[in-house]
């Protein structure tokens, strides 16, 4: 749970959640982590030098990790199948690399192998913090060559695509592969000659929550599940949490950047992440009725109208998830509330907000 105690800035908030410093030095605020000294493998797509997804990396495998593949591999041979994962990591002549075994050479082949191999684990209790029962999701998250590609999911079995397969959300974390999300602020913004006052909309999160229970979020967030289109997860999202109808989402809300933040949790699992950013200004001459979110699904426990300076000071105490406050931060900055002239900080913010994961030296 939050500590009461904290004072954040928005730069430490942003670290918070940038907490990754695997490819740079740690921050102030990020002290050096116990897991600086892994050596991250890189997740190839294909270990055939003949195809063209030879050399696209598509996660970070943890040392753990690549010892749970070698046992994966020992136990494919002593059933006489075939084995999933080509491991290139004992060679002194190469980087290393891990990559599907040749077989495994289409979206499907690949989707097919990742079900089987992470529900086995679910069931045998490996990395049960993870993907455990207690903590598996039950949907399924798209993975893709060029993660700042496009979204596509074609319907055939094709590798001309940008699509590379599916898996389980739960598991993501266990391979560092870079997962999708929307989040979406519905707010009011009154102006007058001399001031503006800015309301949000702030829901709790459900105690029962596998993930961050009990703290406070953006007024609609969620990820994109495989096969469907970002703006229409955003749509489904608005009614399953928050009861806000599909015509009053598809009229009001525009979508306005994303960002984007390398996450380390405590346990050292890998989260690279793009959240697309959406809002739902409430016009002044309308009835703000039919944008009053209420609690539908069962994973929030309530939304309260807050005002700015509220929700900073929240935001400062910790007491959001921290990916939500990069998106309150990044709302402050596009409405002029946060500034150059009151943020000394203020470049830093910016450039970490939109990051790359240094994505170039996976």
């Amino acid at each position: 749970m939050p500590d009461s105690d904290l004072r954040l800035t928005f730069l430490q908030l942003v670290q918070r959640c940038d907490n990754a410093t695997i490819f740079r030095p740690p921050t102030e605020f990020n002290s050096p982590s116990e897991f600086d000294d892994e050596e991250l493998v890189p997740l190839y797509l294909s270990s055939s030098p003949s195809s063209k997804d030879h050399q696209i990396v598509i996660g970070l495998l943890r040392p753990v990790i690549i010892e749970q593949l070698k046992t994966e591999n020992e136990q494919s041979r002593l059933g006489n199948k075939q084995e999933l994962w080509d491991l290139g990591i004992d060679t002194t002549s190469s980087k290393p690399r891990v990559s599907f075994a040749g077989w495994v050479d289409t979206p499907s082949k690949r989707t097919t192998a990742m079900k089987e191999l992470c529900e086995r684990w679910r069931d045998s209790g490996v990395f049960p913090e993870v993907c455990g029962p207690k903590k598996w999701r039950a949907e399924l998250y798209p993975v893709y060559k060029d993660p700042f590609g496009p979204h596509d999911h074609p319907k055939d079995d094709s590798n001309e695509s940008n699509f590379a397969f599916d898996m389980e959300r739960s598991a993501c974390a266990l391979f560092g592969v870079i997962t999708y999300g929307v989040h979406m602020t519905i707010y009011r913004e009154i102006e007058t000659d001399m001031s503006k006052e800015l309301k949000i909309w702030v829901p709790t999160r459900a105690k029962t929550k596998p993930t961050w229970p009990g703290y406070l979020d953006n007024t609609v967030a969620g990820g994109i599940p495989s096969g469907m289109g970002v703006f229409e997860s955003l749509v489904k999202e608005c009614m399953e949490e928050a009861s806000i109808t599909a015509d009053v989402v598809r009229k009001y809300t525009r979508c306005v950047g994303s960002v984007s933040y390398f996450f380390r949790t405590s346990a050292g699992w890998l989260q690279p992440e793009i959240e697309y950013v959406y809002d739902m200004p409430i016009p002044s001459d309308t009835d703000p009725i039919q944008f009053t979110p209420k609690p539908l699904d069962g994973e929030v426990e309530c939304f309260e109208l807050l005002d700015q300076s509220t929700v900073m000071d929240k935001m400062r105490a910790g007491k959001f998830k921290a990916n939500c406050a990069l998106v309150l931060i990044d709302l402050f900055i596009r409405l002029g509330y946060i500034t150059p002239d009151n943020e000394p900080e203020y470049m830093k913010i910016i450039t970490r907000l939109h990051g790359r994961f240094e994505y170039e030296k996976w």
